[in-house]
């Protein structure tokens, strides 16, 4: 996504500090070249040598550094074609209102001809102080870009605006920077992970979804510019940024929240959603007996999500997605399942343990997938969940470009 962009992260004093490693990660994941500048204040949270590790370059703190005769102000600052400050300290928005350059990084700042986005990150009484408003002033009329802060729990026990935002929020806005959203304006549906369905207090019917492809497929909508809802069952994953994330457990509380997130756009039903749940569900734990005999447990067959939406009479998307996770007869039942459910096209996957007794898929960071259409089938080569996501996107984006003229 990023090659051959070069991004220079200056890093000012904050706890927020630490979280620029991650950003950094996420630059170079998507091949982008970072260098960093560390003020003082900023060697006190993350070490020039975690970040010179990270970034594979070398890590900038003193303007006489190397006998360059002061020159890496300049020379940093053009060769970037995008500079991040981040955290940006009130300090370092200060001395970039007024002109000030008494170190590397602000004098780097100084000398800049290229594009600033800051990240500001503060107690949120230094954030609201008519200063530093003044100063955030000066800087948007000089066209200086920012993204956040943020509200809520502060390292000082303080609650308030003035959180940095998250590295994978300044990420976003570097790539909105770079590249135009070819799903900008468009809303999405995302379903993933399973569904518990409870028998008692205690016991439930589930599957093995981790879930990882449905949040990758959401992480890549919002990338490509999407408005993206995510439905999730229960899993071991963080939400991710910049999405609304709706958990649920059952497959009855799926339906509802996605009949509550029509109309959209692109719905894409990854989630492995229980085909049936107990008729009733006990409510205390059921105690076995000294006879030793198991319960009847009454099942009924739960809603089908996946028709539901490609089925809806006023608020069907304009493209439907549902996932076929299959062991046998792998093309037969997904194309069958294509046609029963209405939608446009089936991703289907292989699951079950492979011939070294590894998972194909539940867990795996690792997915093979066939496409499937009205008119089509793709094998697409086994790939991170990652670039699955990735590659769908693609096809999304030719779809609605396609049908949208």
């Amino acid at each position: 996504m990023l090659k051959d962009k070069n991004i220079l992260l200056i890093i000012s004093g904050g706890i927020s500090a630490y979280k620029t490693l991650d950003l950094i990660r996420l630059i170079k994941k998507n091949n982008g070249n970072v260098k960093c500048i560390l003020t003082k204040a900023g060697e006190q949270f993350v070490t020039p040598l975690s970040v010179a590790a990270l970034s594979e370059n070398k890590a900038y703190t003193d303007i006489w550094s190397d006998n360059n005769a002061g020159m890496d102000h300049i020379n940093l600052s053009r060769e970037a074609d995008l500079i991040i400050v981040a955290p940006a300290s009130a300090d370092i928005i200060a001395k970039m209102a007024h002109g000030l350059a008494n170190d590397l990084a602000s004098t780097t700042l100084l000398a800049a001809n290229k594009s600033i986005i800051i990240a500001p990150a503060m107690n949120p009484e230094m954030w609201n102080n008519a200063a530093t408003q003044a100063n955030i002033k000066t800087l948007k009329q000089r066209g200086i870009l920012q993204i956040g802060p943020n509200a809520g729990d502060m390292a000082c026990n303080e609650t308030g605006e003035g959180r940095m935002s998250e590295p994978e929020e300044i990420f976003t806005a570097i790539t909105d920077f770079f590249f135009e959203k070819p799903l900008k304006g468009y809303k999405a549906l995302v379903t993933s992970g399973p569904t518990y369905e409870s028998i008692d207090p205690v016991r439930f019917l589930g599957n093995r979804s981790s879930g990882k492809q449905g949040h990758a497929i959401a992480k890549s909508l919002r990338d490509a510019g999407a408005n993206v809802t995510l439905i999730s069952g229960p899993t071991n994953l963080n939400d991710p940024c910049g999405i609304k994330t709706v958990h649920i457990e059952s497959a009855k509380e799926m339906l509802e929240a996605c009949s509550g997130a029509l109309p959209a756009d692109i719905a894409i039903c990854a989630a492995a959603v229980s085909d049936w749940t107990p008729t009733q569900k006990q409510c205390q734990k059921i105690k076995k007996t000294s006879k030793n005999i198991a319960p009847n447990i009454e099942l009924t067959q739960s809603t089908d999500i996946l028709h539901m939406i490609a089925s809806h009479k006023t608020k069907r998307p304009k493209l439907v997605i549902g996932f076929a996770a299959e062991t046998q007869k792998l093309e037969e039942n997904a194309t069958a399942k294509l046609a029963s459910k209405k939608c446009d096209w089936i991703i289907a996957n292989e699951v079950g343990l492979d011939e070294n007794g590894v998972e194909k898929t539940f867990a795996s960071d690792q997915n093979q997938i066939y496409f499937i259409s009205q008119n089509k089938i793709e094998k697409w080569a086994r790939a991170s969940k990652d670039d699955i996501a990735c590659k769908l996107i693609q096809q999304i984006v030719k779809y609605m470009d396609e049908h949208d003229r």
